[in-house]
């Protein structure tokens, strides 16, 4: 396979050149790299048939990431998804972060600007067996947004054989909180097609969510999804039940919740969702590590954003499917921890299977 190759992806205000790396492997399939936020700006995958298409939502020019974009196949840290209040204790001493959650009381993917709008270094960009594989760093200073401690982060991007994966690490100087994710919006249809993901078909294996208040924070006990809109333990179409009067179904306008994988969190990649684009047969299988999967069906799209396709993105026209640790965390001790201490070494992995069907 060819080595990764670098072009230029514009400039930031201050002058700092933006790259952006194109990874590609053996069965066509091809991801582009940004230094800039860490963002995945597409990822071509094929169908049934061989034809390629993006299959994640972004931009063709760096303005829109800066001017615009609701997250697009940004890296999410320090903390991904949401923290109370913008508020967490560790050892006695409490933090009080931004907040910058739509005029809701909270801390949101760790603030402004977060991990997905830094620049990240290039550590290393290489073939692999049946691909291509790129790591970026970044160094986040002690007190950046408010969290403690100097994190130095690590991710690589592996593209090989169809599956795109995903490996993140993390060490600290002093006790802080890490809950890194991606948050890449998914049309197996293409971004290009300028349809809804309501006809995808969704499989998660988790009996339960998390239920929110009317701030999109976690209440104090998660409920089965058995009987409710939220059931795909068994493959559904994701608009199946859109017009459910469910009033968590109701309160975030679709899916804006996250999903208690069975099992927990592991060492290894296990497979715990699949989606399905039944007309071109492109289905992606998801493994990971991460105890939890926030589910969003991107309800804030009104057809003024305009994807590298040129076609403009309709309400529901992507799904978020971010692999992490539960929102919260820090305030809630009956949930997996997000603590990470000098010494330990932060680790989490995410891989999307990409195999289309044959009918």
């Amino acid at each position: 396979m060819p080595a990764p190759s670098r072009d230029s992806f514009g400039s930031l205000p201050d002058g700092t050149a933006v790259s952006r790396w194109t990874l590609t492997d053996s069965t066509g399939a091809r991801a582009s790299i940004l230094d800039y936020g860490a963002i995945i700006q597409a990822l071509r995958v094929p169908d049934r048939t061989g034809r390629a298409a993006n299959v994640v939502l972004g931009f063709g020019d760096l303005a829109d990431y800066l001017e615009r974009s609701p997250f697009f196949g940004a890296l999410i840290g320090r903390y991904g998804n949401r923290i109370a209040g913008g508020r967490f204790e560790l050892d006695g001493t409490a933090y009080q972060l931004e907040h910058n959650d739509d005029g809701r009381p909270n801390s949101l993917h760790g603030g402004v600007p977060g991990f997905g709008a830094r620049m990240w270094d290039t550590a290393a960009a290489e073939e692999v067996e049946g691909g291509s594989a790129v790591t970026l760093t970044r160094v986040s200073p002690d007190g950046e947004e408010g969290f403690p401690g100097t994190l130095t982060v690590s991710v690589r991007y592996t593209l090989a054989h169809g599956r795109f994966t995903l490996d993140y690490t993390a060490e600290t100087d002093a006790t802080t909180i890490v809950n890194l994710t991606n948050h890449a919006h998914f049309n197996l249809a293409g971004d290009d097609s300028g349809t809804s993901i309501l006809d995808h078909e969704l499989s998660i294996a988790a009996q339960e969510i998390l239920p929110v208040d009317t701030a999109l924070i976690p209440l104090d006990s998660p409920i089965t999804v058995a009987g409710t809109p939220f059931d795909f333990r068994t493959p559904r179409a994701i608009g199946a039940r859109q017009d459910d009067p469910h009033p968590q179904f109701v309160l975030a306008d679709g899916y804006d919740h996250c999903y208690l994988l069975s099992g927990g969190r592991t060492e290894r990649p296990r497979n715990v969702a699949s989606l399905k684009d039944p007309r071109s047969g492109r289905t992606m299988r998801l493994e990971t590590t991460e105890p939890g999967i926030q589910v969003y069906t991107c309800s804030h799209l009104d057809g003024t954003l305009v994807g590298t396709g040129g076609v403009a993105y309709p309400k529901y026209g992507g799904v978020a499917l971010e692999t992490q640790h539960y929102p919260d965390s820090p305030n809630r001790p009956e949930f997996p921890s997000t603590v990470l201490k000098p010494g330990d070494v932060y680790r989490s992995t995410t891989v999307l299977d990409f195999t289309p069907d044959s009918a």
